[in-house]
């Protein structure tokens, strides 16, 4: 049985019965399942950011989870009613168990720190200190006396769970430790580290009992079966290993899942396994055979969004191969196809009321279809994009779509109206970001002012001033923050809600580049044509690391998804790997012959991706420093890279730069009035393709309708947002 998320999932586990299970993702919810028939049985919603560990009690009336918003929430498992909503950790909780009384709850977090909680009142009864890096793994023994925990540090400490005092720290593995577990007799440890390794101890001595050697990848997670007779071990290999717990032996390999596999778990009768994995799916496996149980499958191609209905009967799914499915959620099969999009799907999801379906393209259109009969409804034109976002509103009157051209549309949902379209600043727009829960859009322009938009009304929030030539601009990962850096050489920090400036960094002898927060929101990075690298302390401005050795102008930075380092690229042709907490340089990796104008972190951290003016894209081996790949093919100079979601792909974006003229006419559209105005988009001549963005503030001659591109100029002329039509090379001449 194969239950398809829609987001990378995090965690899973069984109910001591074995007739659900529960996951985490990264979608922010906890989910229900029946474990027979692959029903949603409870979405539990309430956390603000991934969810990184759940658990059920052990009479399966509680779960608890932990999340990257740095909370533990206890729930009620039949209702889905929050219990208890447990607050201490100052950084991401990433494991949360039960104690076997159900009297007490043990959590690790990315605070270094394993905190004891009592489960009925949510009051913290322990703070266990010990440990010198993130905690990643946490578990009690089942006499509820001991709790063993697995840090980043390297190493398993096994605790006294009444006093808080240290018993134990197992030494061993060489890498990162992901995963720890109790065996049922409490009288092994078993552990599972980036080193590759699952290692068997005794919980008593320390001593390592076995050493299982076979993944060919980071082991992330690890579970014994009940009868310790079995150990099942989850890897960025994308397989799951099933090992004899005495002789060590490789007993099953799983094979299904195409990313890595963040959890596994046995049921309590040891007859199955459950694993989740990044690829957005969780698996149900025999445990004995191996085999998958059960799988829905129909798409030819990458599955790019999913949705259920409200009901939780029904799915759909967008795909790649251009189409839309409706599957039953029960039995798994596929109910309608829904075609008429001629670009790959991004973004799907059912009215509340179940009626309709609305779809987003790259096809630059927003297609309504009746759920039901799969028949089209309504083709919503507009956008002059891809289509990256919709959905309706709660009153399913309205639909909301984003597309990549920086703009957001209102929608009635009825009648296919354009209800808002937000107008641009008065100066070229150099920075477009949405916060995380899309209720706000942030813009920067190359004047002085940052603007806060409401996606919904198309209204004006919040204008930030103060800076004087703004050149870039990010929300943190809670939306609370904004942060901005300048020509005028500093980074700011704004209440996003407020409009405050909280903190103006200074030190950086020249313009800001480029900023970044860090995952975890404590830390902001800064890049600048003062050829360094600046790390700042997010709440009180302190300037925490300068990192030197650029030799030229830095154009882009920023963090890994673990926070631990830092990449940035360079006008100087060279990419450079930071460990962003000793600023140590770790790596140059060279072989750019033009300035390099973005870089980005793959999402598992093992590769980096590069852009430059050499027309060229670079994939390079995050840890080595290796070229993977030089992807060659553009025309112009790069201007942005990254990986997709799946880290499958790179996306790529060009600018053209040679000294041209354009021949163009100018869009209009009608005000309440009836005036027209122009909208600020060139279009080819026959008025088909949309070319460029330019401010109706530049004033452009309606007469000539020829528009000349200085070399000098090109830098600031945007083509991300253009559709390349089949007329565009007839737009251009010498």
């Amino acid at each position: 049985m194969t239950l398809r998320v829609g987001s990378p999932v995090h965690a899973v586990a069984f109910s001591s019965d074995g007739r659900r299970i529960v996951s985490g993702s990264k979608d922010k919810s906890v989910r229900v399942w029946d474990a027979s028939t692959g029903e949603t049985l409870k979405v539990l919603e309430g956390h603000t950011d991934s969810v990184r560990s759940v658990a059920f009690s052990s009479d399966d009336r509680r779960i608890v989870s932990g999340s990257r918003d740095k909370s533990v929430w206890v729930w009620d498992a039949m209702t889905g009613e929050t219990l208890h909503v447990l607050e201490g950790h100052t950084h991401h909780v990433m494991s949360v168990t039960f104690s076997s009384d159900g009297r007490r709850i043990v959590s690790g977090s990315k605070d270094k720190l394993v905190l004891v909680w009592d489960a009925l009142t949510g009051e913290t009864l322990k703070v266990l200190e010990g440990h010198t890096d993130y905690v990643r793994s946490v578990a009690f023994s089942s006499d509820d006396r001991r709790i063993v925990s697995s840090s980043d540090d390297g190493s398993v400490r096994v605790w006294d769970a009444w006093t808080g005092e240290t018993l134990e720290v197992l030494e061993g593995h060489t890498g990162y430790v992901r995963s720890v577990a109790f065996s049922s007799d409490d009288r092994c440890i078993v552990s599972s580290s980036d080193d590759k390794s699952v290692r068997v101890w005794d919980a008593m001595t320390g001593e390592t009992l076995k050493v299982l050697e076979g993944h060919t990848d980071y082991v992330k997670s690890v579970a014994l079966s009940s009868d310790n007779r079995r150990i099942a071990s989850g890897s960025e290999d994308k397989s799951v290993r099933v090992w004899d717990a005495m002789t060590g032996e490789t007993l099953k390999v799983l094979e299904g899942h195409t990313d890595t596999v963040r959890s596994v778990a046995f049921s309590s009768d040891d007859r199955r396994i459950v694993s989740g994995s990044v690829d957005k799916s969780v698996r149900v496996w025999d445990a004995l055979t191996g085999e998958t149980l059960e799988m829905l499958e129909g798409h030819a191609d990458i599955v790019m969004s999913v949705a259920f209905s409200s009901d939780g009967m029904r799915i759909i799914s967008g795909s790649v191969d251009k189409s839309v499915r409706v599957w039953d959620a029960l039995t798994g099969e596929m109910l309608k196809l829904l075609e008429g999009h001629t670009q790959y799907v991004t973004s799907v999801a059912f009215s509340n009321d179940g009626r309709r379906i609305i779809s987003g393209s790259s096809d630059e259109s927003v297609r309504v279809w009746d759920a039901m009969t799969g028949e089209t409804l309504k083709v919503l034109e507009g956008p002059t994009d891809t289509v990256m976002s919709v959905t309706f509103l709660s009153d399913d009157r309205r639909i909301v779509s984003g597309p990549v051209d920086e703009s957001a549309q209102v929608w009635d949902a009825m009648m296919s109206e354009t209800l808002e379209v937000m107008e641009s600043h008065t100066d070229t727009v150099m920075r477009v970001t949405f916060s995380s829960d899309d209720r706000r859009i942030v813009s920067g322009p190359v004047g002085k002012s940052v603007r806060v938009w409401d996606p919904l009304t198309g209204e004006t929030l919040k204008v930030l001033e103060g800076h004087t030539g703004l050149r870039s601009v990010a929300f943190s990962s809670d939306d609370r923050h904004i942060v901005s850096g300048s020509k005028n050489k500093s980074v700011r920090v704004w209440d996003a809600s407020t409009g405050e400036t909280l903190k103006v960094l200074q030190g950086h002898t020249d313009s800001v580049t480029f900023v970044a927060f860090s995952s975890d929101d404590t830390r902001i990075a800064s890049g600048s044509e003062d050829k360094s690298v600046r790390v700042w302390d997010a709440m009180t401005g302190e300037t925490l690391k300068v990192l030197e050795g650029h030799t030229e102008t830095v154009t882009s930075v920023t963090f890994s998804s673990d926070d631990r380092r830092i990449v940035s690229g360079s006008v100087d042709t060279s990419v450079r790997v930071w460990d962003a907490l000793t600023g140590e340089a770790l790596e140059v990796l060279d072989g750019h012959t033009g300035y390099v104008t973005s870089v980005a972190f793959s999402r598992d951290d093992r590769r980096i991706v590069s852009g430059s003016g050499d027309k060229s894209v670079r994939v390079w081996d995050a840890m080595t420093g290796e070229t993977l790949k030089v992807l060659e093919g553009s025309t112009e100079p790069v201007e942005s890279v990254s990986f997709s979601t799946d880290d499958k792909s790179v996306q790529v974006w060009a600018v053209p730069t040679q000294r041209a003229s354009l021949r163009y006419v100018r869009q209009k559209t009608a005000d309440s009035s009836g005036y027209q105005r122009h909208t600020g988009w060139l279009l080819s001549t026959e008025g088909e393709h949309s070319l460029m963005f330019v401010p109706p503030s530049a004033k452009l001659p309606d007469a000539s309708n020829i528009l000349t591109l200085p070399r000098s100029y090109a830098a600031s002329v945007d083509f991300t947002s253009s559709t390349l039509g089949p007329e565009w090379h007839n737009c251009f001449f010498s």
